[in-house]
């Protein structure tokens, strides 16, 4: 399997930054306006669609209170075919549309979700991950007749098996979750405060709004900068406003002209964020190689200084071609590194150290200087 597991590939070509405002909404349903918008030309499909809530009367609290719950035409439907039709047509329209090493995301409740995901297989694509929304926040069932409903699902999939190239920010999501691999339980909080649209009338806008949080996460770990992104059902925009501030390119098809005026609205606020917080995250894989001989040639490092390691137990002469003396023993920064270990193996360039007169400074440092003058070229 060769999957691409980058923040923004440092090996893909560089992009513009200039078409990050591209953005637009298209009113109207989602598959009759799909099949406006070329074939393979979307990088990254995030679909929250109707779930189908089937709510039957008002929802209401002990006090007798209503919840304001999903209840509008959009998510009303004569039955389960009725339902299954409409979802295979409109995740056919994403197939379309779809590049072939393009990814689906679809959100939904135990209403829709599994039904969902069968015909998400039936229609070719592979399923990757069923990631599981933990809200902190859940509204509580207040009849007490259930357990509370605190998750909902995403879907993430590949358009195609055989495609193996999809984009996966493996690196960069473990990165920033503290060197620990990213899980596909992700505790996130309702949208809630300032981020929550409301009307003239102060109540919340759309019903089923989704945290930025949870958005920002899909968009930056299956897309990157310039990545077409396209929301078959738009809403009041978060998707279009996430991927406007990571730098991505976005389509939104909405059918209710009050929430697309929202969602333009919503998105033409958003401020993208600065090119650097969002460069390629280069992985010790696709890192250009530096020999340690390069060190010396560039002045890193002088031929007869003694490299040592963290805690200076060992001391190895730097030769001038590039290897290390430790005794009679000549080699690579590894191979010393490991006999002065008595180990099999080593990482010489985290184990050897130079000195400095602000103390010892791993050779790995150096070689980062290197890599980040090779790519300034």
């Amino acid at each position: 399997m060769v999957v691409s597991r980058r923040g923004a590939s440092a090996r893909t070509p560089r992009v513009s930054f200039a078409s990050v405002s591209s953005a637009r909404i298209f009113i109207g349903d989602c598959v009759a306006e799909m099949a406006k918008i070329p074939a393979a030309s979307v990088d990254l499909v995030f679909a929250d669609p109707p779930y189908n809530l089937q709510l039957q009367g008002d929802l209401k609290r002990p006090d007798d209170s209503r919840v304001d719950a999903v209840d509008a035409d959009w998510d009303k439907f004569a039955g389960f075919s009725a339902y299954d039709d409409f979802t295979r047509a409109w995740i056919a329209a994403c197939r379309r549309v779809m590049k072939p090493n393009a990814a689906l995301w679809v959100i939904g409740s135990y209403h829709n979700i599994f039904r969902v995901g069968a015909i998400v297989q039936d229609l070719g694509f592979w399923i990757l991950n069923d990631i599981i929304w933990r809200k902190s926040n859940p509204m509580p069932n207040f009849r007490g007749r259930r357990f509370t409903n605190a998750h909902e699902t995403l879907i993430w999939a590949a358009r195609d098996a055989a495609k193996k190239d999809y984009t996966f920010n493996y690196e960069a999501l473990k990165a920033g979750n503290d060197d620990i691999q990213m899980r596909s339980d992700w505790l996130i909080p309702l949208c809630t405060g300032e981020e929550r649209l409301k009307g003239g009338d102060g109540k919340k806008l759309h019903p089923t709004q989704k945290p930025e949080a949870l958005l920002a996460r899909a968009i930056l770990a299956a897309s990157r900068p310039d990545d077409l992104v396209l929301d078959p059902f738009c809403g009041t925009g978060t998707t279009g406003a996430v991927a406007r501030r990571l730098r991505r390119r976005f389509i939104g098809i909405e059918r209710d002209a009050d929430y697309a005026a929202a969602a333009e609205k919503r998105i033409a606020a958003a401020e993208p964020l600065p090119e650097p917080t969002l460069a390629a995250f280069m992985t010790a894989r696709e890192a250009p190689r530096v020999p340690f001989a390069a060190l010396i040639e560039r002045g890193l490092v002088a031929p007869g200084i003694k490299l040592v390691d963290a805690k200076r137990r060992h001391r190895a002469l730097v030769r001038a071609d590039g290897a290390l003396a430790l005794g009679a023993a000549v080699g690579s920064i590894h191979r010393i590194g490991a006999l002065a270990q008595g180990l099999e193996a080593c990482n010489g360039w985290t184990f050897w150290h130079v000195e400095t007169p602000r103390g010892l400074t791993v050779i790995d440092t150096l070689r980062a200087q290197v890599r980040a003058q090779m790519n300034q070229r």
